[in-house]
């Protein structure tokens, strides 16, 4: 049996269909779809749910993540700690596959073996039509450096601690991945014979960026921050990573209990209070959960602190908000996000609300 895993957060439902029809359509139908949803808001999922349940071969699957950075890493690790096929195929709700995609990986299935998969880039126009697989126009194919929608050995990925969950956001994982199954010995090979999977366009998701603080999670320098990451190890030959809870989802339980904790602790945005916080506060917490308030200073914008920093005299130093947004989620990818958490910043983006259970 082959598992095929989607990680999914907010996409448009017509783009999984379409992709799901795709695998209506193969000629081997000897596989399951494991869908791990990473956190939806309840539109979305509900959407979502009630289409994946259309299809016989594939399971639902959702993580309480809605307010928590997206990473495929932790959602691809869902999937593998959710199937019980010898082999899988990391998948992408862009992806239309062609008939006999599933007769292939099939073909190629080698425990010593790890394949990924050149694919072809469609328009947008040419992404909405309702054509067969080998009528599709393809604008460009991949190359080499993709490594995204891969077939592995599962017993070669759990020895190594699966997808390395530091990486949020987006970037660097599926190269990490086949960096490290070769450092033990697998195969790592490029599979660009025939075109077998199309991908669906949409708008880059870097170019959405913003250097600004906005209601959506973003950490600045992440794509950057995560490729650094992959070079260290590189450098350190690193194999295994992650600890024993790699693979975990968040719980409905644990996401009820954050949700309705009381905020205990408002901090303004003073530099040494913010980074007392981080550094000393937050590590020193156990058995319990923390909510967290993060707001401007009220003298930052008084007539005397702007008369003070004219005049050259002693003023508090102050971190903006944006600031703190990068600061703490660094963090808590670095060293808590392993911990049922949420992150929140207000409509208004006049403060940062920040819950943990330890």
């Amino acid at each position: 049996m082959i598992g095929i895993i989607f990680p999914y957060r907010n996409r448009e439902v017509e783009r999984v269909k379409r992709s799901l029809d795709s695998l209506s359509l193969q000629e081997n139908h000897n596989f399951k779809v494991i869908f791990v949803d990473y956190g939806s808001d309840l539109a979305s999922s509900s959407a979502i749910k009630e289409l994946i349940f259309q299809y016989k071969f594939a399971s639902y699957i959702y993580s309480f993540s809605e307010f928590q950075p997206w990473s495929r890493a932790k959602a691809l690790n869902i999937g593998l700690k959710n199937t019980t096929a010898d082999y899988v195929f990391t998948a992408d709700v862009d992806m239309i596959f062609s008939p006999n995609f599933i007769s292939k990986l099939y073909e190629l299935r080698n425990p010593l073996k790890a394949y990924y998969f050149k694919v072809g880039f469609l328009s947008e126009k040419e992404s909405k039509a309702d054509k067969k697989f080998e009528d599709y126009s393809i604008d460009f194919n991949t190359g080499v450096g993709a490594q995204g929608l891969s077939l592995f050995y599962l017993k070669n990925v759990e020895e190594i601690g699966g997808y390395d969950e530091f990486l949020h956001f987006w970037g660097a994982e599926d190269i990490d991945i086949h960096e490290r199954l070769i450092r033990t010995g697998t195969e790592s090979i490029f599979y660009n014979e025939e075109t077998l999977l199309l991908h669906q366009w949409h708008q880059s998701y870097r170019k959405s960026e913003t250097a600004v603080l906005i209601e959506g999670l973003q950490l600045k320098g992440v794509v950057q921050l995560n490729h650094q990451h992959l070079k260290s190890n590189q450098k350190n030959k690193v194999t295994k990573v992650n600890n024993e809870k790699w693979g975990n989802l968040i719980s409905e339980a644990d996401f009820n209990e954050l949700e309705t904790a009381d905020c205990q602790i408002t901090l303004n945005n003073k530099l040494e209070v913010i980074d007392h916080f981080l550094f000393v506060e937050l590590p020193q917490y156990k058995d319990k959960i923390v909510s967290v308030q993060f707001t401007k200073d009220d003298f930052q914008d008084s007539l005397k602190y702007k008369v003070k920093k004219l005049l050259g005299k002693t003023v508090p130093q102050y971190y903006s908000l944006k600031e703190i947004n990068d600061r703490l989620l660094l963090h808590i990818i670095s060293f808590y996000h392993t911990y049922p958490y949420s992150f929140k910043i207000d409509k208004n983006l006049k403060s940062i609300r920040f819950k943990i259970k330890k």
